[in-house]
């Protein structure tokens, strides 16, 4: 991020593009997670649930973002982040996390910024929307 002077309204300081989502990485955050719903690693099971395959986690996109935030922001200077789960994370889909400064404005004597967060897919559909404010 750069020094909180020059930040502004509409700036965009967040932009992160995650490689394309495998079954490997389903796997493994299976793992990681301790989520082992069969819909996001088992082919038949999603099938059998209307699914043409298996997709993502929702916390796993959820995760990416909060990476890509946490590339900009350190995590000690945030102090909210909150999200709301759009749409399914197909396999193969290579997701971009942004985040945009919607207002400057100090509380508790800290001058903070309000950002908005989107993570699309590479057809361009939203898959997560939330907001962060962070410390600057």
């Amino acid at each position: 991020m750069t020094a909180s002077g020059d930040i502004r309204a509409g700036d965009r300081i967040v932009h992160k593009v995650f490689p394309p989502i495998t079954r490997h990485t389903l796997a493994l955050y299976c793992g990681a997670s301790g989520d082992h719903n069969p819909i996001h690693v088992d082919i038949d099971f999603a099938k059998a649930a209307g699914f043409p395959d298996v997709f993502a986690h929702g916390m796993l996109v959820m995760a990416c973002l909060g990476q890509a935030l946490t590339d900009v922001v350190p995590p000690s200077k945030l102090r909210s982040f909150a999200t709301r789960f759009v749409s399914i994370t197909q396999l193969g889909a290579k997701l971009t996390c942004e985040g945009t400064v919607t207002e400057l404005f100090v509380e508790d004597g800290e001058r903070r910024a309000r950002l908005a967060l989107t993570t699309k897919d590479d057809r361009g559909e939203v898959k997560l929307e939330g907001s962060a404010v962070v410390a600057l």
